[in-house]
């Protein structure tokens, strides 16, 4: 693939995920987070296998891959989107964009422990440089200027609510899926790997919802538009490409463009809803592109810094 068309690819899944969740948060208010969970992501694993055919790709899974493919989709499919609908309706979706978008940190080092990807410390300053850049993305200034001194009272209510802790284990099991996607497509194609996650995945949620009651929400015809972006572009082909390249190459340095989701949130507020950028925001959108380019170029900056052995 050239290189000048790879690079936009490997970017949108993350420019679209930094919609979704802002789409998705008004259908928490008419549907429960089962019902949004699973239109998310049966419809999505659906598209994600027709697309994979009309590109003539196989929808074989081979025998060994099946064990590791049905961790995947209970982890990244059922747990993943189950326990991310669920933390999404019970904080905003700043402090909630936050927690999501810290998996990179938990991917480097499962990727470090697993496949033995080096990080170095430019790649560690790089991620914790990201880390600090959501934090100013998603959380607003007083809590950031006064959460030293005040506590749980710079956000008004305890410190640590259970909708901050769904989003966290959203954001592991995000992380562990990531992981189980290398595996499960090692003598599959990885496309139509995601597309069987999706569907596999979303039965659970289904069985969930059919337990609950109602299966489909009564959503506005506004609203079913929201819930088909976040199904066709947030999903379907968000994680077709996020789990085609996750299944080669650099894991780190790929996952890291995590931290790039919450810059395109709010630059999509800027030129939609003519939104302005807070000095602190402006701040966070310069470090996580700093994050980026340490985490991608750690290898290169790492031997420039370190003298060369003399012979």
């Amino acid at each position: 693939m050239p290189q000048a068309l790879r690079w936009p690819l490997m970017l949108l899944p993350f420019a679209l995920w930094g919609t979704a969740m802002a789409a998705m948060r008004p259908l928490l208010d008419g549907g429960t987070p089962l019902q949004v969970a699973s239109l998310r992501l049966l419809p999505a694993g659906g598209l994600v296998l027709l697309a994979a055919v009309l590109l003539g790709r196989s929808l074989r899974v081979a025998a060994a891959d099946w064990p590791w493919l049905l961790a995947f989709a209970l982890v990244d499919g059922s747990l993943f989107q189950g326990l991310l609908a669920q933390g999404l309706g019970q904080t905003g979706a700043g402090l909630g964009s936050v927690l999501i978008d810290s998996q990179p940190l938990l991917v480097a080092l499962l990727a470090r422990s697993l496949f033995g990807e080096a990080i170095n410390p430019v790649g560690w300053i790089g991620l914790l440089l990201g880390l600090l850049a959501i934090l100013c993305l998603g959380l607003p200034a007083p809590v950031l200027q006064h959460w030293w001194l005040e506590g749980p009272v710079a956000l008004g209510e305890r410190a640590w609510s259970h909708g901050e802790l769904w989003m966290l284990a959203a954001a592991a099991a995000m992380a562990l899926g990531t992981v189980l996607s290398r595996y499960a497509s090692r003598q599959s194609d990885p496309v139509a790997i995601t597309g069987w996650h999706m569907l596999i995945g979303g039965v659970p949620l289904l069985a969930g919802v059919g337990w609950e009651g109602a299966l489909l929400p009564s959503w506005t015809v506004a609203e079913w538009g929201l819930m088909a972006y976040a199904t066709v572009l947030g999903s379907a082909l968000a994680y077709g490409l996020f789990f085609w390249f996750a299944s080669s190459g650099d894991l780190t340095g790929f996952t890291a463009l995590t931290f790039l989701t919450p810059v395109f949130a709010l630059l999509c507020g800027v030129w939609l809803l003519e939104e302005q950028l807070q000095p602190l925001q402006w701040l966070g959108a310069a470090l996580a592109l700093v994050s980026v380019v340490l985490i991608n170029q750690r290898q290169q900056l790492w031997r420039g810094t370190v003298p060369a052995e003399q012979p």
